[in-house]
């Protein structure tokens, strides 16, 4: 199973203080990986969860300014980037008729240019250390499909899987895997408020094959698998993990 281990690698997280992120971030801990993780707050839970082979930064990933210092401080830290995971988003929900110019900025700014260009940056300092790399970005469900009351997150999710098969096609050569994974519909900060409502939570589960709402747990396997060698023939791929709501 030496093809599945993170044993020496470093890998950054974004969006590492709570759900998907800290999930992943457990999950390379395990694998045997020190992980640097980024966040608007300070990742309190997920340091104690990890100790000493885990690596907090607060840094706003709605502009493009704390990118290069996130690297750097992990290079400080752990000294060398293996592998980047994209996770860190945001979603806004309002009918499209009434949708505002504010909540498409947003979460386009951090849910697709940051992706873009934390990859880009990532990819260069893979680039520079001639050892390869794993790009993970998250996507979701609305990568395929276009969703209700959350254009600029569909909008988002659609360029992440689009721009995962570019930076690919590009970036392969280098020895750079650049992959996403689509989450179904998990129980997270970011579904609170359809978790609450009945009758969407009731419709929701009554379409996922597996009959309940996914956990980070279920994100760890496969992100595991796309930062290790044993996905180094996977390139431009987003992997749903969704209970089979694709299938249905």
């Amino acid at each position: 199973m030496d093809m599945f281990s993170l044993k020496g690698k470093v890998a950054i997280v974004t969006g590492s203080s709570t759900g998907l992120g800290q999930g992943v971030c457990k999950a390379y801990a395990e694998a045997g990986a020190k992980v640097v993780g980024a966040d608007y707050v300070p990742s309190a839970e997920t340091a104690k969860m990890l100790g000493g082979d885990f690596h907090s930064v607060t840094a706003d990933l709605m502009t493009l300014a704390p990118i290069p210092g996130i690297i750097a401080r992990a290079v400080e830290t752990f000294g060398r980037v293996d592998i980047l995971v994209n996770n860190a988003g945001i979603i806004r929900r309002e009918d499209a008729v009434n949708f505002s110019e504010k909540d498409w900025d947003d979460v386009l700014a951090l849910d697709a240019k940051t992706v873009f260009f934390f990859s880009q940056a990532a990819a260069k300092r893979f680039m520079e250390q001639k050892s390869g790399g794993k790009i993970i970005s998250i996507a979701s469900m609305l990568s395929y499909q276009g969703g209700v009351r959350v254009p600029s997150y569909t909008a988002a999710k659609s360029a992440v899987k689009g721009i995962t098969m570019s930076m690919a096609n590009e970036w392969a050569k280098f020895g750079i895997n650049v992959n996403a994974i689509a989450p179904g519909y998990m129980a997270t900060n970011n579904t609170a408020q359809l978790r609450r409502d009945k009758d969407r939570s009731e419709a929701i589960l009554d379409r996922i094959p597996a009959g309940r709402w996914g956990t980070p747990d279920d994100i760890m396997g496969a992100a595991v698998f796309l930062a290790s060698r044993a996905s180094d023939y996977i390139h431009g791929f987003t992997l749903a993990v969704d209970g089979g709501w694709l299938a249905r």
